[in-house]
């Protein structure tokens, strides 16, 4: 007999830039009621038994015609203003999806919020912040962002900033690349534990990784990274970050790009396995325990496997794990027990 479909709770995705973006192109889409383009929509989270996620806020890369096949020129610098108008714009699609949804979309500041939106049916959207852009100097927008429901937030994205640098997309490397976190960048660390918003160590380069293990007083989180011992992207966490954060009692979200679990590096080659994705999944249980590990797809801002090209077919991965032995309470726990955990030991 098949087991039941589990709900979802997933780390990382970019459906509302997805959102923003084809807004601002005069063609909006719609969240509620579906469109081919997203890899996560509410009938398709529906069909997949999607409960909800840490709904990311990026500032794409502001590039002229030359520039956009450029990968150098995608990691410059973004003016604080194009951020900050950026990021407004997505903080407001969500409040427009969860007001058109009648109910069936919530924006939830809490773990408790999470809980509710889950027994009630309904999708809970946690706000992030995918490099930290939009918070400037003086730190007034972070105050702003907070109140209006931020409670994750990456001090970069793969591009240096006035917090500190991110690592690039090179294949193979190494995440040791660049210096560690800025002077504002230890102090938007000490801010964010005040508050109660979640420090991100997805796309941060080593030595800041580092900078913030010994200034938090938080679990360690990479939202959505892989295993660099499989995969040799900078993007991935080494054997010793991977202890770091084990010793933390943090998590990782396993990364559904297929560039971050192919052994080659190939981005763009979408005939991963279902069984490459639960061999990271399996070591990271290894190194972090059961309790240090979940999903953080990357949905509408990669590309990821055929096999769960969006948010409908990811029952499939939780049947794979089942095949591969997980026990139940095991696949429960990287479905969303997880994040509701780690939530917890964070103070949300």
């Amino acid at each position: 007999m098949s087991k039941p479909a589990l709900p979802i709770f997933d780390g990382h995705n970019d459906t509302l830039l997805r959102l923003e973006m084809a807004r601002r192109n005069g063609a909006p889409i719609s969240f509620v009621d579906g469109h081919p383009s997203l890899q996560i929509d509410l009938p398709k989270a529906t069909k997949g038994h999607f409960a909800g996620g840490l709904f990311a806020m990026f500032v794409p890369p502001i590039l002229n015609n030359a520039e956009k096949n450029d990968p150098v020129a995608r990691q410059k610098a973004i003016e604080a203003s194009d951020a900050v108008d950026w990021t407004l714009g997505m903080i407001a699609e969500a409040c427009r999806l969860e007001r058109a949804s009648n109910g069936r979309v919530r924006i939830c500041r809490s773990r408790a919020d999470i809980k509710q939106a889950m027994a009630d049916e309904a999708l809970a959207l946690m706000l992030h912040i995918e490099g930290a852009e939009a918070i400037g100097a003086d730190f007034n927008a972070l105050e702003a962002f907070y109140a209006a429901g931020l409670r994750s937030l990456g001090p970069v994205w793969s591009r240096d900033n006035i917090f500190g640098a991110g690592v690039p997309f090179d294949f193979p490397g190494s995440p040791d690349h660049g210096p560690g976190l800025s002077d504002l960048g230890k102090e938007l660390v000490r801010r964010c534990n005040q508050l109660g918003v979640m420090i991100d160590l997805s796309h941060l380069n080593e030595k800041g990784f580092w900078d913030v293990q010994k200034l938090s007083d938080k679990p360690l989180v990479a939202s959505h990274s892989n295993v660099h011992k499989l995969s040799q992207s900078r993007r991935n966490l080494t054997d010793k970050q991977l202890d770091a954060i084990a010793e933390s009692k943090g998590l990782v979200g396993l990364n559904y790009a297929v560039g971050f679990l192919r052994s080659d590096g190939e981005k763009f080659k979408r005939d991963v396995s279902l069984d490459l994705m639960v061999d990271h999944l399996a070591y990271l249980v290894e190194k972090l325990g059961e309790d240090g590990v979940g999903l953080g797809s990357d949905y509408d801002g990669a590309t990821v496997p055929d096999v769960v090209a969006d948010v409908s077919l990811n029952q499939k991965l939780i049947d794979h794990m089942r095949h591969r032995g997980f026990g139940e309470t095991l696949v429960e726990k990287i479905a969303f027990k997880n994040w509701l955990g780690l939530l917890e030991r964070t103070g949300i």
